[in-house]
């Protein structure tokens, strides 16, 4: 148990390490978090400063994800794994050493899921880039595929299944007004940039 409970504090402080937020202060001495929609993550980095900005984003917070599934693995199994899974993404989104304004927790997502279920990930992956390629909107793109975990965990386990359907909950709490503005239209699509403030 002390072992599920160290993965789980090392993973949510892992998911602290906000990669948009050191980017906009190395690359444009921004915090990111001021501009665009405010979120910490790919696809404000995206609009506000541009592709390679964003890649190394997607990258970052994506490796986070991985880095704490395997210290999960190493300090206590499957079982801590997918705790640390979990909780590298509540770091991500209420990172408490960003006063709790973090992202959105889509590539957090995918890296966790890539290092412990890689193909479920690809899986998942493919169905939010033909969305985004398809629609133009990337928000849509990452809710269906984060939202199909579920479907593809389901006959892994019980504490998989548990698991995909907390990360899917949790991309569409995150993803709310993302939601509300895809009902309205109101969306912006990719490659609609930002000025900086």
């Amino acid at each position: 148990m002390n072992n599920y409970f160290l993965s789980a504090l090392i993973s949510y402080f892992l998911g602290n390490f906000s990669t948009s937020y050191i980017i906009g202060k190395t690359m444009a001495k921004i915090d990111i978090r001021d501009h665009g929609s405010g979120n910490a993550g790919t696809t404000n980095v995206l609009r506000t400063l541009g592709k390679k900005a964003a890649l190394w984003t997607f990258l970052g917070d994506g490796l986070k994800g991985a880095v704490a599934v395997f210290v999960g693995l190493k300090l206590g199994g499957k079982n801590a794994a997918l705790i640390s899974a979990l909780f590298v993404v509540l770091g991500h989104d209420w990172p408490v050493l960003l006063k709790f304004r973090g992202g959105k927790g889509v590539a957090t997502t995918l890296g966790s899921m890539l290092a412990i279920y890689p193909l479920q990930a690809i899986f998942c992956m493919l169905i939010g880039i033909i969305t985004i390629y398809k629609s133009r909107y990337v928000s849509l793109g990452s809710i269906l595929g984060i939202c199909a975990f579920p479907f593809f965990m389901f006959f892994k386990g019980k504490n998989e299944f548990i698991l995909s359907l907390a990360l899917m909950f949790l991309i569409l709490f995150t993803h709310r007004t993302n939601i509300k503005r895809l009902i309205n239209k109101k969306e912006r699509k990719i490659g609609q940039k930002v000025e900086i403030r």
